[in-house]
């Protein structure tokens, strides 16, 4: 990943910066810090997990609360669920999604308040949140949900599916489902069956109290491999923002780099 990951490169910059809301015309103050290097001083805390008071002033990012407030304008306007959505076009179009299983999970709670926060399953005196998540077969990031740690797995499993945004990149309509979902006993539900048949989804889960499906855990284990990317990002390792808007920002931008890295990997 470099020794400077937070370097934007030149062309995944010019698939940002078209994205990027508008400054006004005659807004008041002084002129603001440039929006490259606004977007670097983000991604040096999402990689390194420091305070915005501690972002290094002497690398040109501009203050820790301008590249805050930039974040927080920028998820308000979409830009990185699109430019998750634009990659993940790019990805199908080169043929490196696979569409024929998706894998839902969510790891251990991670603790710290704020919003969508409640007691660990694991320590009742300590709040926390989760990541829900699910990929397609190679890994790659559809969707993912931060909720209070004591929220059950099986709640989730719809709002993932149905998160799945759709994913252009050929000919005809946006794909948006896979064919079969891929679950441990954690989300074992009679209903979310039912309902993932009626998407035209198979639902591969296995049931509570009856052997393991055979050889279902070689086929999940790339969401393991998705959660240690997404958890490389230290900013989302121990959730430290307490305005959801924020931490949700943080973890639609890592779901683009990751994606981004992919597409650079499939490209020959």
């Amino acid at each position: 990943m470099g020794s400077r990951p937070w370097i934007v490169e030149d062309e995944l910059w010019a698939l940002i910066e078209p994205l990027l809301p508008p400054w006004p015309q005659k807004a008041p103050g002084p002129k603001p810090v440039d929006d490259r290097r606004c977007l670097q001083g983000i991604l040096y805390v999402l990689y390194n997990d420091i305070s915005w008071q501690l972002l290094p002033l002497e690398l040109g990012f501009g203050s820790g609360q301008t590249c805050w407030r930039r974040l927080g304008r920028w998820h308000e306007a979409g830009v990185f669920d699109q430019l998750h959505r634009i990659l993940l076009a790019e990805l199908h179009a080169a043929d490196a999604l696979d569409w024929t299983r998706a894998c839902v999970d969510a790891p251990r709670p991670r603790q710290k308040g704020g919003e969508a926060t409640g007691p660990s399953p694991v320590d009742r005196g300590k709040t926390g949140s989760k990541h829900h998540l699910i990929c397609d077969g190679k890994g790659t990031p559809f969707k993912v949900i931060t909720t209070a740690a004591n929220v059950n797995d099986v709640t989730q499993t719809l709002a993932l599916v149905d998160g799945i945004p759709p994913v252009a990149g050929k000919p005809g309509r946006p794909r948006r489902r896979p064919d079969a979902l891929l679950g441990d006993k954690g989300y074992d539900s009679n209903r979310n069956r039912r309902e993932l048949r009626r998407r035209r989804i198979l639902p591969v889960i296995s049931r509570k109290g009856a052997p393991n499906i055979k050889d279902l855990g070689k086929l999940r284990y790339v969401v393991e491999q998705t959660f240690s990317l997404l958890h490389y990002f230290k900013r989302l390792a121990v959730r430290w923002e307490r305005r959801l808007d924020l931490h949700d920002a943080f973890v639609s931008l890592a779901c683009g780099l990751i994606c981004w890295r992919r597409l650079k990997n499939a490209r020959p």
